[in-house]
């Protein structure tokens, strides 16, 4: 069955203009998430404000620098497994800071050190004092996963943090979030985990998928073009 000119012109043109739209709504997805990058980033950079003053939205607390103190629970130390920095295997030390008038605690993230199989550490080494005073940015939870998050041979090594599991194994209710320290300590004569930084902004695929969806647009018209003088 032959299919006329126009038929050829309509469906490449119908399909062409669904490509050019797919393409300017990933562009449109890039500057929402472009500013969004842009605000959290302003977040990073603000004065620190105390845990009081966070919003109670944990997506409004996110990133935003906040002052700490506290007393450090080391016995419910607890590591982050398999982190690399600069391609170098290791853990994230992960210590409960019991905040003073409330029976709340809050997870913080003291920093990296070298762990040869990424599961396991010697913590006393890494301790920093009985108190915490210091700064850092907020973090959110990750959302629910699947899989084992503990460790079987580490009693105290996990994949990911889960605020739940966590204060079943604590005892004590945490804060909807957890803080990354970025402060020195005050003794800087003591072995520290290095401190971690704010992740880098990821503006996600939405400038290569628009520019996807325009290839297929041209392709679209100039296979057409191609079609019509061939014929």
């Amino acid at each position: 069955m032959k299919i006329s000119r126009l038929a050829v012109v309509v469906i490449a043109s119908l399909l062409a203009l669904l490509f050019l739209w797919l393409g300017f709504w990933q562009l449109s997805r890039l500057r929402v998430r472009q500013t969004a990058n842009a605000s959290l980033a302003a977040r990073a950079v603000a004065p620190p404000s105390t845990i009081s003053q966070l919003p109670t939205d944990t997506a409004g607390a996110h990133y935003r620098r906040v002052s700490l103190a506290g007393t450090y629970d080391y016995p419910n130390e607890i590591v982050l497994t398999l982190r690399s920095r600069d391609g170098s295997p290791g853990v994230n030390i992960v210590t409960p800071a019991r905040l003073a008038g409330t029976d709340t605690a809050v997870l913080v993230v003291r920093g990296w050190v070298y762990s040869p199989n990424g599961m396991s550490v010697d913590l006393t080494r890494w301790r920093e004092g009985p108190q915490l005073n210091g700064h850092g940015f907020v973090e959110t939870y990750p959302p629910p996963r699947q899989g084992a998050n503990a460790s079987p041979t580490q009693s105290n090594a996990y994949r990911w943090l889960d605020r739940a599991t966590l204060e079943q194994r604590f005892h004590y209710p945490l804060k909807p979030y957890y803080v990354v320290l970025t402060s020195p300590p005050a003794d800087t004569t003591k072995d520290t985990p290095p401190r971690l930084n704010v992740p880098p902004m990821d503006e996600g695929p939405h400038k290569s998928y628009a520019l996807q969806w325009f290839s297929f647009a041209a392709i679209s018209i100039i296979g057409t073009i191609l079609f019509l003088r061939r014929k």
